[in-house]
């Protein structure tokens, strides 16, 4: 009886450590708003200026990037950001930032791209998409009011 209880703990000893390694990894798989960036760069260009993005791995990254290229009139708002709807709804998960940064390509619902030019504290929820990767003279090329944004691959 001694054997078949010690037998009877080590299958449940190795049962309960490979579920629980399972969890760790399938988190890690679904986290949609990962901030991991493997999807790919893309250009954006605003008046003659050019900058260059990379984008997020998440489902919303790779939908906006079937879209390009894509001239859009993006309006100021907030003295802060450009916004654009775009004509169809993208896949999401949004979620609150806390930080805005200068640079960040973020969905608000699931339509509205924004292309944030200054850095600050938020309550409302994004999805995130990508970001700048050099911001220097980002806000000054976005100037103060609505502009013509082209967004294309690399």
């Amino acid at each position: 009886m001694n054997h078949s209880f010690l037998i009877l703990i080590t299958f449940m000893s190795v049962l309960i450590s490979s579920a629980s390694s399972c969890n760790k990894v399938d988190d890690n798989i679904n986290s949609e708003n990962s901030h991991t960036m493997i999807n790919g760069k893309i250009k954006i260009t605003v008046n003659s200026q050019t900058f260059t993005a990379t984008l997020f791995n998440n489902n919303s990254a790779k939908a906006f990037k079937e879209m390009l290229p894509l001239t859009i009139n993006m309006i100021e708002l907030n003295s802060n950001e450009k916004y654009y709807d775009l004509p169809d709804d993208l896949p999401t998960n949004s979620s609150n930032p806390e930080t805005i940064k200068n640079g960040d390509l973020m969905l608000y619902t699931s339509k509205t791209l924004v292309l944030f030019y200054k850095t600050f504290s938020t309550s409302y929820s994004y999805t995130k998409l990508g970001t700048i990767d050099d911001v220097a003279g980002f806000a000054s090329a976005l100037g103060s009011g609505n502009i013509i944004v082209t967004f294309e691959l690399l």
